[in-house]
């Protein structure tokens, strides 16, 4: 192997590394956003499932919905039948 083919071969690994380490440097970038955004979605999801938990917990049950339109009407037939 010549001097010059040396240099050239010594020139290419120097910039095959360089573009090397470009690579992993913006691959990492880019999984640290994924990350960031996977927590961000995760706190979302987590806010969300509070919010609907709680507006579940004060919904009325359709049951008790039924029950008390069953009693509100025997009521106001009692009252008209009385003749109020």
């Amino acid at each position: 192997m010549t001097e010059p083919d040396h240099v050239t071969i010594t020139a290419e690994l120097t910039e095959l590394r360089h573009s090397l380490d470009v690579g992993f440097t913006r691959m990492d970038g880019r999984l640290a956003l994924l990350v960031q955004r996977g927590e961000q979605t995760e706190k979302g999801l987590d806010e969300l499932e509070s919010r609907v938990t709680a507006l579940e917990r004060g919904r009325w049950p359709l049951q008790g919905v039924a029950v008390l339109t069953g009693f509100c009407a025997v009521a106001v037939t009692l009252w008209q039948a009385i003749g109020h």
